[in-house]
């Protein structure tokens, strides 16, 4: 075995390598020509500055594992690395804790005013009475994202005497409340925190999660923290918010571009920027490097797969024959997660037709990515983080599916909220199409950005949904409707619609919005599908 460590490791990680006397480990420092190192490599190790592109993977023809030591795979061709057959490993939680303290040094540094007491007397100036801050105890502080980081999080908040709400639908109840965390919506979160700190992935939902229209509701002097990813951010919003007073303080790790050059936040004396070091300590990057090269020697030596994000267990025919379903489970899971209210405590996958004949372990797991939405949930780990969150998922097969449809996927989401249900199939030419919602008949295509309504069955609706979306300059692709019969599990007089529209997220967020407003509908989401 030959492996590739590309950039500088610690001694430790490169031990765990050499446990193996016959593998032949090349550092980074001996490395002239990366290309003609991979042309006999097994396994390569990176970090974040080499970028493994596909014209690179070209030249690594025997390449069977891309190790990233870290969470973001970025620098990484994934796909390119898929269609090889090469599994691309990260290393999820490993600097969780690295995180975490940053999180609440940041949080400690806005409540004191550090860095203006620093430079005052580095400047000779003694100004204590105007650097007079505040305490972090008696404060509420709204976690967006109850992850592994964001639990730390909570779990170190809870010891400075602090209110703890939490945002994640995809969290089960116990887990928050097992460590402190009163689970509420993402308005109240935006309405009630003092302090607010975001700990999730970067997905079309979460880009641009704070913005004008969510700063317009924060409480007044709000302090926030980003140590997630900086597209979370609209950058221009938050500039606004921190120079006419409504946020009181921002301290960010991470951009939309780094490094950093250029910034609306440069010359804004409220807000503290750091160069991305929220995993950079000696531990943590110990801690990823070890665990990446535990992973890799794993899977060299028994095919042990550990935090893949890319490569389903599957043989070229049976992944050309399930592919389909495979993407179909993935935007009906995103699609009713989504879609549907409510923190998420257990789901349940009913497979009807040929896809219940044959393996439907990825499909499963790539329904639960899809309903989890998060960056470190894909078709690999999918059940395992299921499980540590606490979530239960029922299977159920049936031989033949009703209908004219060959096979059918429905999915039902279970909540303290209540019940959630959709069904979907594959039609001629792979299209995903959905053809049902909480047990109303309505077909619509699983693509593009949807606005998904619930609305009382009355005349004007359709007619006011068009008008506001057409004032808005939005263009509709497709608009979809359904209407409910009576029973006991559906009431009387209620309706559906699944409308396709192009539109920029900037613009859905603002369509919502207005949308919102019109009397006879009850709820709108929107979903972005690819």
């Amino acid at each position: 075995m030959k492996i590739v460590l590309a950039e500088k490791v610690s001694p430790a990680t490169l031990a765990v390598f050499q446990q193996e006397p016959s593998w032949k480990v090349v550092t980074a420092d001996k490395i002239t020509n990366l290309e003609a190192e991979l042309a006999d490599a097994d396994a390569l190790v990176v970090r974040s500055a080499v970028q493994v592109t596909a014209e690179l993977l070209e030249h690594a023809p025997k390449l069977r594992v891309i190790g990233r030591a870290g969470v973001g795979v970025d620098n990484i061709d994934a796909d390119a690395a898929t269609k090889r057959g090469i599994v691309v490993m990260n290393t999820p939680g490993a600097n969780a804790v690295a995180v975490a303290e940053l999180t609440l040094g940041l949080m400690i540094t806005m409540a004191r005013q550090i860095p203006k007491a620093n430079a005052a007397l580095h400047n000779g100036k003694w100004e204590k009475k105007s650097l007079q801050g505040t305490e972090l105890r008696g404060k509420t502080l709204g976690i967006v994202g109850l992850g592994r980081i964001g639990l730390e999080v909570a779990r170190r908040a809870r010891s400075f005497g602090m209110e703890i709400i939490g945002y994640d639908p995809f969290v089960a109840p116990v887990i928050a409340r097992e460590n402190g965390v009163t689970l509420v919506d993402i308005d109240t979160i935006f309405k009630g925190s003092d302090y607010l700190t975001l700990h999730v992935g970067l997905t079309p939902q979460t880009e641009g999660l704070i913005n004008k229209h969510s700063i317009a509701i924060m409480k007044k002097g709000i302090r926030i923290v980003n140590c997630a990813r900086g597209e979370l951010i609209m950058d221009e919003a938050l500039a606004e918010g921190l120079t006419n007073g409504t946020v009181g303080g921002a301290a960010l790790d991470v951009f939309r571009q780094e490094p950093l050059k250029e910034s609306p936040y440069f010359g804004i004396d409220n807000i503290i920027l750091t160069p991305h070091l929220g995993g950079s300590t000696d531990e943590a990057q110990e801690a990823i490097g070890i665990q990446l090269a535990e992973q890799v020697s794993a899977y060299l030596k028994d095919g042990v797969v550990q935090n893949a994000v890319n490569v389903p267990s599957l043989s070229r025919e049976e992944y050309v024959e399930v592919a389909p379903y495979i993407d179909l489970a993935q935007r009906l899971g995103t699609f009713l997660g989504l879609a549907t209210p409510g923190n998420l405590e257990n789901m349940d996958i009913a497979y009807a037709g040929r896809i219940a004949t044959g393996k439907t372990d990825l499909i499963r797991n790539a329904v639960i990515s899809g309903v989890l939405s998060d960056s470190d949930v894909n078709s690999i780990n999918a059940t395992a983080v299921a499980n540590e969150r606490g979530i239960r998922v029922q299977e159920d097969k049936k031989e033949f599916a009703s209908g004219g449809a060959g096979s059918v996927l429905k999915l039902t989401l279970h909540s303290a909220e209540g019940d959630a249900s959709a069904s979907a199939t594959v039609l001629h030419g792979n299209a995903p199409r959905l053809l049902s919602l909480d047990g109303i008949d309505i077909e619509a295509p699983l693509t593009g950005t949807l606005l998904v309504f619930r609305n009382h069955d009355v005349p004007g609706v359709i007619g006011r949904i068009g008008t506001v979306i057409g004032e808005h300059g939005v263009n509709i692709a497709n608009f979809a409707l359904g209407r409910s019969v009576r029973s006991q599990r559906v009431p009387q007089g209620q309706a559906m619609a699944v409308v396709q529209i192009e539109a920029t997220p900037e613009k859905v967020s603002e369509l919502i919005h207005a949308l919102r407003k019109v009397d006879a509908i009850a709820s709108v989401r929107a979903v972005e599908l690819s």
